[in-house]
Formats: C-alpha cells, structure tokens, sequence
C-alpha cells in the first residue's frame, strides 16, 4: 500500500520538507548515479554510509565487507567518517528505497512542518535522524557494514504525527495485480506498516 495523502491539510508552504526531498533525490541523482552504475552506488555507500565500526574504531582497518559481486567496501579511518551519521541520512539503496521513504515523508512530514514551524521542523528531523544513528552505533558498535537511509529521522516525524494528529486518517493506495482501491486508514496503523516495511527493506543486510 502506497500513502498518497491525509484528512489533514497544511496552512502554511512546507519549505523545509520541499528542501529535504530534493536532498534526497539530488544525492540518489549526483552522488549514486540513480543506481545505474553499481560502482558508483557502492562507493557513495561505503564512503558516505554510517559504519559504526569506523567510528567506535572497534572495526579493525582493512577489513573487507562484500557490497556486490566483485564488490567490497573497505574500513578505513578517514576524516569524512565522522560526519557519516549525517551525509548517510541522504543515501539511498536503491529506488524502491527512495521513493518509499519520499512518499512517507511527504505525507506526514508537511503537516508536522506546519505545526512546529520551518526552523524547530529541520532540527527535529536532524536530531530523529541522529538518534538513530547513535542507537544503531550503540547497539552494534564494531559492525563494518555501512548503513544509509533517513528512515530514522522519518520514523521521528512519523512519531510526531501520531501525537500532533492521533485522531487523522490517511489515504492509502492498495494495489493488487490490476485491482486498485483506495483505503482510509488511521495514522496508528500506518506507522505500524512502516515499521514493517523498514524490516523488509532492511532484509538484505541482514
């Protein structure tokens, strides 16, 4: 099921959203090559993705994780590492990635956005993003394997969906073969579909 809306409208212009979304898909364009190039895409992960070994300097230098057929991303200690926790916030692993993450964005996060404002709406996100982050190192501190997505800092604002509007219910898009159906859905039961698909996107590494 696909969300393409809510009982909820905005009063103001979600700038802050708009500026996220193109982040997102500036970086999936520029710096991942929109996962053409299988090269490319493995480097921006490697280099740009949160390793929580790289940072704890529990993962030994050198050690080799396979990222793709012939493929490896290397651990290595530099400077650009510590500031993986955020560049990784705006990478992506592939396109189904992106655009679930994008449309679950823009779904809740304008309305979000209208409530707390522009300025106290970007350091939410920033801080959602960074907690998760920081969770991830703590509970797998030596782990070498890059990690990239914002779907931390989107299941924040999802939270905050939840309490701002615990009572609105959003429009989903259920699609089966050629059936198409159009589903109002509390926002409750939304997040917990979330949280599901973040598993099955999360499968692979596993």
């Amino acid at each position: 099921m696909i969300p393409i809306g809510d009982d909820n409208p905005t009063l103001g212009t979600p700038y802050v959203t708009f500026a996220i979304l193109a982040a997102m898909v500036g970086t999936w364009l520029l710096v991942q090559g929109a996962g053409f190039d299988v090269v490319q895409l493995a480097t921006a992960a490697c280099n740009y993705g949160l390793v929580p070994g790289e940072l704890t300097g529990q993962a030994p230098l050198g050690q080799r994780v396979p990222v793709g057929p012939g493929l490896f991303c290397v651990v290595d200690d530099e400077p650009v590492n510590i500031l993986t926790p955020v560049t990784s916030m705006f990478l992506h692993g592939s396109w189904a990635h992106l655009l679930g993450n994008a449309l679950f964005f823009w779904v809740f996060g304008n309305n979000v956005e209208d409530s707390m404002g522009h300025g106290r709406f970007a350091i939410f996100y920033l801080v959602c993003g960074l907690a998760a982050a920081a969770t991830h190192v703590v509970l797998d501190p030596a782990s070498p394997v890059p990690t990239v997505g914002a779907s931390g800092a989107i299941s924040g604002i999802m939270g905050a969906y939840l309490v701002l509007y615990p009572r609105v219910h959003v429009r989903m898009l259920f699609i089966f073969i050629v059936f198409f159906k159009v589903l109002d859905l509390p926002a409750w039961l939304v997040l917990i579909m979330w949280f599901g698909y973040q598993v099955l996107m999360g499968l692979p590494e596993l």
